[in-house]
């Protein structure tokens, strides 16, 4: 079995690191990072879901299972229409869209988009201690992401900017409505960057958990991922269908 591991905003696949000790055995995982982050630093992530969709054909298969935080949730379900649907979307932190009258409202991301254009690391680095909010430390986890990721971003202003622009259009609720592939959702209880609605609809909810469990409940995190990757599985079996 394969898990396909996608970063979000301003964050490249390093993000997962904390999570390699607690994977069992039988489980494949990758971490690709989207066009203009990490090592594809070089490229510029695009404007557009066709050309993205081509750009990452080959690191989202459609035997595997994906699985999308944040804004590379919102990525990965809107590639959904472009690229042949995989065995499951895994959605963690992601909610139909960004912005929600009972979460992130949409001023609130205009007037972050602003001060972005103003001071692009400045407001990168306020969004790292912002995301981090409902961890129950987050002080030591804002230490985690900062000796994983360095102080400074992996990805150009250009990237960012985009990035922003896909959090404010972004909207999955037609492709949840009648989804290409089983989709499941896991939150955290304390997510700030998710609402209250997004939260208490996704069907593992983590308790003491905000928005980056993989910071603050790693295995917590793991066991979860590899549980409903494993109803996936069962419900091939069921069909007839071959279980990896």
């Amino acid at each position: 079995m394969t898990l396909v591991l996608l970063s979000g905003w301003g964050i490249d696949a390093r993000i997962w690191h904390p999570l390699a000790p607690y994977w069992p055995g039988g489980i494949e995982v990758r971490t690709p990072d989207w066009p203009g982050y990490g090592e594809r630093s070089h490229e510029t992530l695009p404007k557009t879901l066709p050309v993205l969709a081509d750009k990452m054909r080959g690191d989202l298969p459609q035997d595997a299972i994906w699985v999308g935080w944040s804004l590379g949730g919102l990525l990965a379900g809107a590639l959904l229409p472009h690229l042949p649907p995989p065995r499951a979307l895994l959605l963690v932190g992601t909610g139909a869209r960004f912005c929600s009258e009972d979460g992130v409202r949409a001023a609130e991301l205009a007037t972050f988009r602003r001060a972005f254009d103003r001071d692009p690391r400045a407001t990168w680095q306020h969004f790292l201690r912002w995301q981090l909010q409902g961890e129950p430390a987050p002080r030591m986890a804002h230490r985690r992401l900062l000796d994983l990721l360095g102080g400074h971003p992996s990805a150009s202003s250009q990237t960012l900017a985009t990035g922003l622009e896909q959090l404010a259009y972004l909207d999955l609720g037609e492709m949840l409505a009648a989804p290409p592939c089983p989709i499941w959702r896991i939150a955290g209880e304390r997510d700030r960057l998710m609402g209250k609605t997004a939260r208490q609809s996704a069907e593992r909810i983590l308790t003491g958990c905000g928005h980056s469990p993989m910071l603050s409940h790693p295995e917590t995190l793991v066991r979860h991922l590899v549980e409903l990757a494993g109803s996936d599985a069962d419900q091939r079996s069921d069909r007839g269908g071959v279980a990896s």
